[in-house]
């Protein structure tokens, strides 16, 4: 069923949803608020957008050009009536079409910023996929593999360009490895935990294309609860809730 919904507590901005479909999660801020945008940054390209939450967030922290590149038809068109509905065509819009094919829509080396919240898993034929085909393919590596997604990336980024994603800790070493198969050097890493004293479940990175080498910087844990089962006040932060707002969840 689709609905539109806010976007956390960002005054006036809503989007388009559909339960039957992957809806956006937290990820997807955490990736947001990851991204270093300087003066020199003139687009950002954001993979795998899904209902554009990625862009959304971006456009409250930047006047930069955006674009969106997803696969999914149905998710595509959710996206469309968000900008619309927001009045953000002016600086966002989206491509339907894979992200391998993105060379047929923007030139190499132009890029300054990408982002990407990509299928967590592999495809293998012992996975377990879900039996909704639109679920499956935002959830695993169906249509495009870690492997391609960071070499598309390079050829579209400029040099220096920064590469930003989320992933699972537990492929940190095989996204490592990939980044540095194909050129790229990390820039900052920082681990997402559940809550203190727990396991990481995901992380997020910032690679550079044909960036310095022995630069890394490895931030400090970021926790989405504290002891009580709250969200901390990092998160409260980036989902824009004022205090007393929050109070009122």
């Amino acid at each position: 069923m689709e609905r539109i919904n806010d976007l956390f507590a960002y005054e006036g901005l809503k989007i388009f949803q559909d339960d039957d479909y992957f809806k956006f999660s937290i990820d997807s801020t955490l990736v947001a608020f990851f991204v270093k945008i300087t003066k020199r940054c003139n687009l950002i390209v954001d993979f795998c957008t899904g209902n554009a939450p990625i862009p959304m967030f971006l456009s409250t922290i930047t006047d930069k050009k955006i674009i969106g590149v997803e696969v999914q038809k149905e998710i595509y068109e959710l996206g469309l009536k968000s900008i619309k509905y927001n009045n953000l065509e002016d600086q966002i819009s989206l491509i339907n079409d894979n992200v391998s094919n993105l060379k047929n829509y923007i030139s190499s080396d132009s890029v300054d910023i990408i982002t990407v919240n990509p299928p967590y898993f592999k495809k293998k034929d012992t996975s377990f996929l879900n039996e909704n085909k639109i679920k499956a393919i935002a959830r695993h590596e169906v249509l495009i593999s870690l492997e391609e997604i960071i070499i598309e990336a390079k050829r579209e980024l400029k040099d220096k360009g920064s590469l930003v994603m989320v992933h699972r800790s537990d492929r940190f070493e095989e996204v490592v490895n990939l980044l540095n198969k194909h050129g790229f050097s990390l820039e900052r890493i920082r681990f997402i935990y559940p809550k203190p004293r727990s396991e990481s479940h995901i992380f997020l990175v910032d690679a550079r294309k044909k960036g310095l080498i022995g630069g890394l910087k490895v931030l400090e844990p970021l926790y989405i609860y504290d002891e009580s089962g709250n969200y901390t006040e990092e998160m409260i932060k980036y989902f824009h809730f004022k205090e007393d707002e929050y109070a009122k969840n």
